[in-house]
């Protein structure tokens, strides 16, 4: 991020992300400053990190091994791009504190105030929705949604590599060019 807002690329409302890092470190260290001892100090910064490290590997293997949308919106066809852009993450029940209802991410984007406790209930009929009306339904195990994330990922970095055409409309181009 510091290397793009400081770079001499254009950048939709640089100034207001280089605001919102700034105001972010300054505010994250004088709450941390707070604590009684550095022991405390370090053990908040290293769990916090820790949790939200959690929540992050989660939203990467929802999304990013998905379907990803560019453009405004055709015709009525908000539930198909639902369906191609999220990935569930199947597991057994006991698991679900650890997930927080989010490995049933195309219910989610369906329902977004429904209760997660409640997503597992509903998901059989999403998964027959979806089977009723020829849309995917992708469902990994947290293995498979790994590789398949990495497999992504990787597809990316060889895309961005080829820079010597700068026509070619890669993964890096749609990335510079579509969003923002």
């Amino acid at each position: 991020t510091f290397l793009l807002l400081f770079s001499k690329r254009k950048v939709p409302d640089r100034a207001l992300n280089i605001v919102g890092i700034l105001v972010f470190w300054t505010w994250f260290p004088l709450l941390v400053s707070f604590l009684p001892n550095w022991t405390e100090r370090v053990l908040f910064v290293l769990a916090s990190f820790c949790v939200t490290s959690i929540q992050h590997v989660q939203f990467c293997l929802n999304h990013f091994a998905a379907n990803v949308y560019v453009g405004p919106p055709k015709g009525n066809d908000w539930f198909e791009k639902q369906a191609g852009g999220t990935i569930d993450i199947s597991c057994v029940s006991w698991m679900d504190w650890f997930y927080g209802g989010l490995q049933f991410q195309l219910e989610h984007h369906l329902f977004p105030r429904m209760p997660r406790c409640q997503l597992r209930k509903v998901s059989p009929f999403v998964r027959e929705l979806c089977k009723k009306h020829d849309l995917p339904y992708r469902s990994l195990s947290f293995y498979e949604a790994n590789v398949q994330t990495i497999k992504t990922l990787r597809d990316a970095a060889l895309q961005a590599r080829d820079l010597t055409n700068p026509v070619l409309k890669n993964l890096l181009w749609e990335a510079v060019n579509t969003h923002g």
